[in-house]
């Protein structure tokens, strides 16, 4: 080893799911399979060239404030990145600084045990049962700070409101952040909560429900304090996180509340009817609230089926990992995609 590499900040990096760049079924990363609000073509269509010239707006005021008015809060409760990633990033950073662990799930995104590893934050992640539920009284320790998805990835579980508010009551001296990526098709928000506990963040993001997962925006919402300390963070290092394009197309995006609804309940829709689907195959899964579902067959091995999928171009995605290795994560396509899925699980089932 060379001795400036002794110097060197090494982590082992998040590994997104691929993204193959020719026409597949594409049922791997959770993208919706509906194009973004007319609103935003047209936006698209009629953008000056010439904006692009000019730095955009630091504060991103025209997003800020379309979010502000979808959600009825105020302008200096919301943040936003460049995808919830991002912002969850700067959330790590901003507010995980205690020399007590933080406590999330144990089969969770990846990218938090990364996040933690890379701002060198202690960490301890809590199990989850055999049912791959959270564990509430897990999180009754004392801690750094507490972060789970709701729904929870990959497992598509929910939790309910007062779940999510017990593990407030029992956090109200550290921040406790909910990453709510995939909340418009399970249930109530915990947004409902921020005016009560001041040490709640509610990140969420544009990649899902409103089908904008190529122009990375994600924002969080909170207690203007606490936002103020983001932002704070953010101008620290990068002052334009948000560039001309992405503030046009998702003020155009939040801005069609129609549209965005009419979406949500055609992937609802497909997902329930899915559901049955897999059932009937004999596929077994936990009750999905996302727009995914986490499936395993007791007959078939996970990998071998992954593979043979991705031979006739239909990608899911697999990991492998402790507790999940025969678990593969559907994501919901529309009606005709599921189906060309369908029909493939029938002829792999049938010729085994």
């Amino acid at each position: 080893m060379k001795a400036f590499e002794k110097n060197i900040r090494r982590v082992e990096p998040y590994v997104p799911g691929e993204q193959p760049q020719r026409k597949v079924i594409k049922l791997n990363t959770n993208e919706n399979p509906y194009p973004p609000a007319p609103g935003v073509w047209k936006a698209m269509q009629e953008m000056d060239p010439d904006r692009l010239r000019l730095y955009p707006d630091p504060t991103a005021e025209s997003l800020v404030d379309a979010l502000a008015e979808f959600y009825g809060v105020g302008r200096d409760q919301v943040f936003v990145g460049v995808g919830s990633d991002d912002v969850l990033s700067m959330c790590f950073l901003t507010f995980f600084n205690s020399e007590k662990p933080i406590f999330f799930p144990d089969i969770t995104y990846s990218f938090y045990k990364v996040w933690a590893e890379l701002y060198r934050i202690p960490y301890e992640c809590q199990k989850l049962d055999e049912d791959f539920k959270i564990v509430k009284e897990d999180y009754y320790r004392e801690n750094g700070g507490v972060i789970f998805p709701n729904p929870n990835a990959p497992t598509a579980i929910y939790e309910d409101l007062d779940f999510v508010e017990d593990i407030l009551m029992h956090n109200q001296d550290v921040i406790v952040i909910v990453d709510e990526a995939y909340i418009d098709f399970a249930g109530r928000s915990a947004l409902e909560l921020i005016d009560k506990y001041e040490n709640l963040i509610v990140v969420q993001t544009f990649s899902k429900a409103r089908s904008m997962a190529g122009m990375r925006i994600g924002y969080a919402i909170s207690n203007p304090k606490l936002i103020k300390y983001l932002n704070d963070a953010k101008y620290s290092f990068n002052s334009y996180t948000m560039n001309q394009t992405s503030l046009l197309y998702g003020v155009e995006a939040v801005k069609d509340r129609e549209y965005f609804e009419e979406t949500v309940q055609k992937i609802v829709d497909t997902r329930e009817w899915a559901k049955g689907e897999l059932a009937k195959l004999g596929f077994e899964f936990p009750d999905s609230r996302a727009n995914f579902i986490f499936a395993t067959h007791p007959n078939y091995d996970a990998k071998e089926l992954f593979e043979a999928l991705k031979k006739h171009d239909i990608y899911v995605r697999f990991w492998g990992s402790e507790r999940i290795e025969q678990y593969l994560r559907i994501t919901v396509g529309t009606k005709e995609e599921m189906q060309i899925l369908f029909d493939f699980l029938r002829e792999y089932i049938n010729n085994k």
